[in-house]
This record gives C-alpha cells, structure tokens and sequence, in this order.
C-alpha cells in the first residue's frame, strides 16, 4: 500500500519569553506546534526510526529558539523556528509552525502601564503560521475570537422571502461578533506588532463608524480598509459568526418591546466569511 503523505511533530509547547534587558520588561506567552515533513517514510512503512527527530527533541528546539530570541516578534520567532530546522536537518523538506498567543497587558498604576505586572488580555487571541520550505515561505498572522458589539447603527432587510422565511425584518439591531481573522503577508512591515494592532484598529474603526446593513458588506468594508492601511497584506480573511441577542417579549407584563432588554444566545448562529484580496 501506498505512503501518501506523512507529517509529525510536537504540539502545545508553551513557552513564556521574558525580554528583561532593561527597567521595562516585555512578556511574549506562546503555544507552539511544529509539524516536519520530509524523508521520514521508512518510520512508517519499515518501523526505521534513524532519520526520525525524536518530538521531545523538537520541543526542546522551540525553547531553545525561545531562548536565543526572547524579543523577537512573534512573526520573526517563528521564522527563526523554521530557518533552525531546514539549516540543521537536510532531510527536513518542510515545516509548518503554528504559534498562538495568551496575551498579556501592563497593569495600569496612575494612569501608565507598570514596567513589570501584567494582567491577563483576554479579548482574542493572536497566532501566526508559517509553512516553510526550501524554495519558499507563506507567513500568515491573525486572530480568533476577537470580540466586539454595537447597539445600534446595524440592520438587515431586503433579503430573500419564500415559505421558509420567518425573520423579521429590522433596520435597527444589535450587531456582536466574535471574529477570526488572517491576513498573508507580501511584505516585511516596520513593525509586525504595529502592523497587526493596525488591522484591528482599521476593523473597529469600520465597525464603529459605519451602517451595517449586514455582515456582508461590513466584512467587506474592513477588508477594504485593512489592504488600504497595511501595504504589506496581500490578502485578508474574515469570518464573523453572529452572537444573536434576541427582544425579549415583555407585552404579558405590560411592557413594549423598547430595545434595551435582550436573550444572549449564540447557538446556532449565522457564519458569514470572506478574502479580500489586491486587485
């Protein structure tokens, strides 16, 4: 039978890097997967494990490139993970490196981040990945789960209508998203954090500023304006599923619906995505 393809590696390697060179210091929490490919069909096939990097070797590769880059952003880390192990292994074709981040904030005293305590971030989570072979990269950053919501100036009406349709059309209602977004890189920006604290700020500006008249068209909008602010990006993807909140009926008590009062529900939900990408 056949090998079609194989893939191994370690997964959930957390690492906390502390850049302390000086009074203020920067923390970078990571969770690492480092998956190879390469010369490693006998492993399968024949049960010869000479060519086979143990995973806890790998693991203890990541920390060791943690170590020797404890300030690298997290773009460059993982490249520097990458460049490790296609330099120290020829029969290592490719490595993909998956790297998601707990994120951490300075804690506020009188009104300015302190230089050493942090407080838990726990609005989304970014990551990035790398595929990395030989001939080339494809570096993608992003974030998952990010969250946010307006009370009004959002609406959706004038859509389909046949026998399945139940809901009411509304010109004011309340939009929440928790969304996930990746964007590929063309370019090696000044900063990837700057670059990426940009995206968000581009996305929550669009979100805050403009009538939705549905997901669609605000995704689109936010892709718009993330390609025109980062030259850089070559193409983003967005996925924003709705976190519904739906009128609670209060006539029975003598009370009209005044929207102020809502059932959070997300389940199910509609799962709207899109790529905007450089014409």
């Amino acid at each position: 039978m056949p090998l079609i393809r194989n893939s191994y590696g370690k997964g959930r390697v957390r690492i906390m890097r502390v850049k302390r060179d000086n009074a203020r210091h920067e923390v970078r929490e990571l969770s690492v997967q480092a998956m190879l490919t390469g010369d490693f069909d006998a492993a399968y096939t024949e049960g010869d494990n000479s060519k086979v990097i143990a995973t806890d070797s790998i693991k203890n590769i990541v920390n060791i490139v943690a170590r020797d880059h404890v300030g690298a952003e997290n773009e460059d880390f993982v490249g520097l993970l990458a460049s490790h192990f296609l330099d120290r292994y020829a029969h290592v074709d490719g490595v993909e490196i998956t790297a998601a981040e707990t994120r951490w904030r300075r804690i506020e005293v009188d009104g300015a981040g302190h230089d050493h305590s942090f407080v838990l971030d726990g609005n989304g989570k970014p990551f990035v990945k790398l595929e990395a072979t030989r001939q080339d990269r494809r570096l993608v950053s992003g974030i998952t789960g990010f969250t946010f919501l307006k009370t009004t100036e959002s609406g959706w009406e004038n859509y389909w209508f046949d026998e399945a349709t139940t809901l009411k059309p509304t010109p004011d209602r309340l939009f929440a998203t928790a969304m996930d977004a990746s964007w590929l890189w063309s370019g090696t920006p000044a900063s990837y954090a700057g670059a990426n604290a940009t995206v968000i700020d581009e996305a929550l500006k669009v979100f805050a500023t403009t009538y939705s008249p549905g997901v669609q068209n605000t995704l689109y909008l936010i892709g718009e304006a993330v390609l025109a602010a980062v030259p850089e990006i070559a193409e983003i993807t967005i996925a924003c599923p709705n976190k519904h909140y739906l009128p609670i009926d209060l006539s029975p008590f003598g009370r009209g619906f005044d929207g102020q009062v809502f059932t959070p529900t997300d389940e199910p939900h509609g799962q709207i995505e899109c790529t905007i990408a450089r014409g």
